[in-house]
């Protein structure tokens, strides 16, 4: 984003935290893909990612009130989405990724050749399903980290935690997933 967009963003919190609901529905347009991405990556069901998008803007508006200007706003969003997310994780024992499911849309272009469009599917399938494989909160530290480019600081505040433990998930869950990518190249279980 730039100094222009951060700008226009923190009008548009003021504004919305002042009750114009014309500048959070512009909040809302602005991150509801976003959201919903995070929450796919992390629930791994369009539906339930639906829902936790929903559930998100519904408690940032109902605590619109205490949201710090001083920090940023998608910062604070995230971890408003995360914790849900990580919240109805831990609420089920057992998580499995429906292949019926579509993958989320912005991983597939306009008009890719239909061979594209099957290995892009599957690849995308097969991440999805190594994700699922991590703790709900090193999800949420890959995801945030490489979605969405979020610094250090900011998965820290997103996810309540120091930059050395953001750090130490980070690596913990690259080793995992390269260990289950290496395995599944090998023709291993994951």
């Amino acid at each position: 984003m730039t100094a222009s967009d951060y700008e226009h963003e923190a009008e548009l919190v003021r504004r919305a935290i002042g009750g114009d609901r014309e500048a959070f529905g512009q909040l809302v347009l602005a991150y509801q893909t976003p959201v919903y991405n995070l929450a796919y990556r992390m629930l791994g069901n369009a539906v339930e990612a639906e829902d936790a998008a929903q559930e998100t803007f519904l408690r940032v508006y109902q605590h619109l009130h205490s949201y710090d200007p001083q920090r940023p706003f998608r910062s604070w969003l995230f971890s408003i989405a995360s914790h849900y997310c990580i919240d109805r994780l831990r609420r089920r024992r057992i998580t499995w990724l429906s292949f019926e499911d579509e993958i989320a849309a912005p991983l597939v272009s306009p008009t890719p050749h239909p061979e594209t469009v099957m290995a892009r599917q599957e690849e995308a399938e097969r991440v999805q399903s190594l994700l699922m494989h991590l703790s709900p909160t090193d999800r949420a530290a890959i995801v945030l980290r490489y979605w969405y480019d979020c610094s250090y600081e900011e998965i820290a505040a997103a996810l309540d935690m120091t930059i050395g433990a953001v750090k130490s998930r980070l690596h913990r869950a690259r080793r995992a997933l390269g260990r289950m990518l290496t395995e599944g190249e090998n023709g291993d279980e994951m």
